[in-house]
């Protein structure tokens, strides 16, 4: 089995983009705001591309493989403190598929598309035999909203047809 587990530091290296605009006094301060969260965005995905351009792609392992990304001090169990009160979203795939949704999983992660605050924990693709599952892990299952917009944030980014079948699984439920 073998298990990755990625952990991004945010470094403030590197060339960011200027605006030389000059916006009224009240919008000044928000759009300062609103451009650091920007860049931010941008240099997480830019040095995880670094990264994940150099690794092999789920769909060309072979046997029984998981690859973990987690938030840094998450670790990908049920026990750790972000996750015990939360579940996953669970996602079965032909095969074929997993890089693609691998892909476009962990980029909608970095890039916050699931706009639900902190309450991603991280996410997991489990290479088999015959099928690969993708999971995505969230810190509070008794939050129904937050649990929906989850998924159909999942639909959205994976592109999955609307028969495609997605369990929520809590991690309590995981550990009986």
């Amino acid at each position: 089995q073998f298990c990755l587990l990625l952990s991004l530091k945010d470094d403030d290296s590197g060339d960011h983009d200027q605006d030389n605009s000059s916006p009224k006094d009240g919008e000044k301060e928000k759009n300062e705001e609103e451009e650091k969260d920007s860049n931010t965005t941008k240099r997480k995905v830019e040095q995880f591309w670094r990264f994940y351009s150099h690794m092999i792609r789920p769909g060309d392992l072979t046997g029984h493989s998981d690859f973990h990304l987690f938030k840094e001090g998450i670790k990908p169990m049920w026990e750790d403190d972000a996750n015990k009160s939360g579940g996953k979203w669970i996602i079965r795939l032909r095969k074929g598929l997993a890089s693609r949704c691998w892909e476009n999983l962990i980029l909608a992660m970095l890039g916050e598309q699931f706009m639900v605050g902190e309450e991603i924990c991280g996410a997991v693709v489990s290479v088999r035999f015959q099928e690969d599952i993708i999971s995505i892990w969230n810190k509070t299952a008794s939050d129904q909203a937050t649990t929906a917009r989850i998924r159909d944030t999942l639909r959205r980014v994976l592109n999955l047809p609307p028969n495609t079948i997605m369990e929520y699984k809590t991690h309590t439920d995981s550990i009986k």
